[in-house]
């Protein structure tokens, strides 16, 4: 269990003390940080030697009939182990900075609930929501993310490299008896770790997409549109308005996340076929509508604890200031919009 993943498991079970907690996610988010840079530095080393490993494969490539049987075994064995330990690595890496995030999300929300002096036992004002209740809904609708991306990374890339490790030892057993078989299962492995490799590059845009910290919300989006149409057959139309420009980090990040949870909950629960995704950036509110021709449901449900990740794009938005609304019926398709003030 992580640092990360023993804090959420505290802060679900309800009975925590603010102050006590937020000292224990500084301390977490301490030695997340300093595992990072650690693993920052493993990782630049596997990189170089990788590289090495790499060219040195190259060479024996192009002297395939001067070199035995044995030294090509062992430059392919040197290389899938050099790419296994590096993706490792990644992966490891990728982790400590989604940890990372989350520890700090959640320390500014520990933050804020201590500096307005509530705690887990205070009772909170009728219709409205306790900082700890608030926490608890991310953590859940954090711990359900992963366990998606856990699952597609299961079924994915790990089935994957299972694969690619049969297929590897296919390839050195026909080395000498036939060479020209072998040469056909290492194009093959070769196309195989191509398609993975996108898979993987698939899932590291959806954790944390580096042009949105580069380039803005909107460009983002399109790529993101465009991916998401590949990937699931959809018919997406999308729609951008208004005044495209960049916004306040965190509001960039949060309707990014929102537009994700609405596109995903269309795939995965809608049947449509239809998805229209409208973003208008106005002078003053940035409006963002996703609108399905799919089967819709019971608005009802979501008072029923169904739909954290909608119930989190509420919460978000208006604590921004902003609105939510929903407009779906069984049979009828669904609307999910919301607003959020941005300056021009």
């Amino acid at each position: 269990m992580s640092l990360l993943d023993e804090l959420e498991g505290n802060s679900a079970s309800g009975g925590i003390n603010v102050q006590s907690e937020l000292e224990e996610t500084q301390r977490a988010l301490r030695e997340v940080t300093l595992m990072m840079e650690q693993s920052q530095g493993e990782l630049g080393k596997l990189t170089q030697r990788n590289a090495a490993i790499t060219a040195h494969l190259q060479q024996v490539q192009k002297q395939v009939g001067q070199i035995s049987p044995e030294e090509i075994r062992m430059a392919y064995d040197s290389a899938l182990d050099a790419q296994q330990r590096l993706f490792v690595m990644r992966g490891q890496l990728d982790k400590l900075q989604t940890d990372k995030q989350h520890l700090e999300k959640y320390k500014s929300i520990l933050e804020f609930a201590s500096q307005a002096g509530s705690s887990p036992q205070t009772a909170p004002t009728s219709g409205a929501k306790s900082p700890m209740e608030g926490i608890e809904m991310i953590v859940k609708a954090q711990e359900a993310e992963r366990q998606r991306l856990s699952r597609q990374m299961h079924d994915g890339p790990a089935q994957a490299l299972s694969n690619f490790i049969l297929q590897t030892e296919i390839a050195m057993r026909l080395l000498d008896a036939d060479p020209a078989q072998a040469k056909e299962e290492l194009g093959n492995l070769k196309m195989a770790a191509m398609n993975t490799f996108q898979k993987v590059r698939n899932f590291i845009f959806e954790l944390r997409p580096m042009m949105l910290d580069d380039l803005g919300l909107v460009p983002t989006v399109r790529k993101y549109v465009d991916a998401f149409k590949e990937q699931t057959s959809l018919d997406v139309n999308l729609n951008l308005t208004g005044n495209e420009r960049r916004l306040e980090p965190y509001i960039e990040v949060m309707v990014f996340r929102a537009m994700q949870e609405l596109l995903g909950n269309a795939a995965r629960h809608s049947q449509a076929t239809l998805v229209k995704v409208q973003l208008d950036m106005g002078n003053e509110a940035l409006r963002v509508s996703v609108d399905d021709n799919g089967k819709g449901f019971d608005t009802g449900q979501l008072t029923e604890g169904s739909s954290l990740g909608l119930k989190l794009i509420r919460e978000r938005a208006e604590m921004l200031g902003g609105s939510f609304d929903i407009d779906s019926s069984t049979g009828k398709g669904t609307r999910v919009s919301f607003t959020v003030p941005v300056s021009s």
